[in-house]
């Protein structure tokens, strides 16, 4: 009883950052929505016994990514005075493929109250931390180094793009002084 009660609470409030994310104008507003989307599906995730995804939801998608939007909004200096341009022909499409998500989830609850109770049992050690890290360096040992690899060649290529910029300042602040 407490638990449907719940995810009707984290659920609802899913919904309502959601449509509050494409309602404001304001990007910051915006992505402060999205954050509130984030923490509800880690609340759900726990409720699901999925500790591990509910935290990377939250450190990972909720705080460093989060924070890295937050901060390009900031430094975009983007101004809510500027109006939007809507693309009007969207909402249609928009409209189709809702239903398409509703259709789709009357499907998934009538599909898995109708499932039948010959369903094979549910392995309790699936989705805890020490399974998941065991399979990472383990069996899944090579994709993880390739993403750390990816994910470092970001970072060189940020580096590189900020300092790149940083002179390209610099040269311009020196015209401008010289003239």
């Amino acid at each position: 009883m407490i638990t449907s009660a719940l995810f009707f609470i984290f659920a609802g409030l899913a919904i309502a950052c959601a449509v509050s994310l494409v309602y404001h104008r304001n990007p910051l507003y915006s992505a402060i929505s999205l954050v509130g989307v984030l923490v509800s599906l880690a609340c759900l995730y726990l409720m699901l016994a999925a500790p591990f995804i509910a935290a990377v939801q939250i450190l990972i998608y909720a705080g460093a990514i989060m924070v890295l939007v937050i901060f390009v909004i900031m430094l975009l200096n983007l101004d809510d005075d500027k109006p939007l341009v809507r693309l009007r022909y969207l909402f249609p499409v928009g409209a189709v493929l809702g239903l398409a998500l509703l259709a789709q989830t009357f499907f998934i609850f009538y599909a898995v109250t109708n499932a039948s109770a010959a369903s094979p049992s549910v392995n309790d050690s699936i989705g805890l931390t020490k399974n998941i890290g065991e399979q990472m360096y383990t069996q899944y040992l090579l994709p993880v180094e390739i993403v750390g690899i990816l994910l470092l060649m970001g970072i060189v290529g940020a580096v590189v793009l900020a300092r790149r910029n940083e002179h390209v300042q610099l040269e311009v602040v020196k015209k401008s002084e010289e003239s």
